[in-house]
């Protein structure tokens, strides 16, 4: 079996602390874990500290069966933490900074694995900082087909660094509120019909997958709108759901039709990322 995985995930590695305690995140992990367990080759770049933090999110990534070849470690800056608001509304993102994974450093063995990998899978958060900003850059010069899961936390992007990100990928996808700053960025509607197939032109992307929550979510690929609705059952703020859904459509890409893809993705959502009690393991 080839020993290069097929699918790496760049970025942010870190800690969600819940109102019930901590729980390991960062959407690559999620998509990486999400991976493993549809029996997906996987590996995750990023880097932790040298702390009981960056040690707990190694021995959790042991535990989900992921290789932790390609984490780094580091000894100046601690571990990442997000602190998450689960109140009623919008979901709230405390994001520390600067963190570990903020520091992310182009290594030869890092390039080597993005060029022997199917995909890469990245995001906006990871280039928030100058450091692992151009480590992804010259990443992703090497990448065969780029996924950008666009994930915008405010204040932890720009205009500029979204739309190269764009520009770099070939298949994006974005919630509805992400599309719609972006389509006023470009003075463009966000109406989907239309918004869909103009960012494809615009950023010559082979595709763009919308997910609207319980709603479902619309597919543009290869001059074809698809849409899938969504079921009453999805908990559409489920810690993890978006990254489920990239997960199991990414699984499917390049085997199956997109209808089927799209399909099996929206049926995903409402299980999320269900994590086992690390925080028992992990007060």
């Amino acid at each position: 079996m080839n020993p290069s995985p097929a699918i790496v995930c760049i970025g942010e590695f870190l800690w969600d602390m819940l109102p019930d305690g901590r729980q390991p995140g960062g959407a690559p992990y999620n998509v990486a874990v999400q991976l493993q367990r549809l029996g997906h080759s996987a590996q995750l770049i990023s880097r932790v500290g040298e702390d009981e933090l960056g040690a707990g999110l190694l021995t959790v990534m042991e535990q989900q069966g992921l290789d932790r070849q390609l984490i780094q470690r580091s000894q100046t800056h601690l571990t990442g933490v997000v602190k998450v608001n689960l109140t009623p509304g919008p979901r709230v993102y405390k994001i520390v900074e600067p963190v570990a994974w903020d520091y992310l450093q182009h290594t030869d063995e890092l390039r080597a694995a993005v060029a022997d990998a199917r995909m890469v899978v990245y995001g906006s958060l990871a280039a928030r900082s100058a450091t692992t900003r151009e480590t992804l850059y010259r990443l992703l010069q090497v990448a065969r087909f780029k996924v950008f899961d666009v994930n915008l936390r405010p204040p932890h992007y720009t205009r500029t660094v979204v739309k190269y990100l764009l520009r770099q990928a070939d298949l994006v996808k974005l919630s509805e509120p992400e599309l719609a700053e972006i389509m006023g960025w470009l003075g463009q509607s966000s109406a989907e019909a239309t918004a869909l197939p103009w960012l494809a032109a615009h950023f010559n992307l082979e595709a763009v997958c919308l997910t609207k929550g319980s709603a479902g979510a619309t597919l543009w690929y290869r001059n074809e709108l698809i849409s899938e609705a969504g079921h009453p059952a999805t908990a559409a703020d489920c810690l993890g759901a978006s990254d489920a859904f990239l997960a199991t459509l990414l699984t499917h890409w390049g085997t199956h039709s997109a209808t089927e893809c799209l399909r099996a993705a929206v049926a995903a959502q409402p299980l999320g990322l269900a994590q086992p009690a690390h925080s028992d393991h992990f007060p």
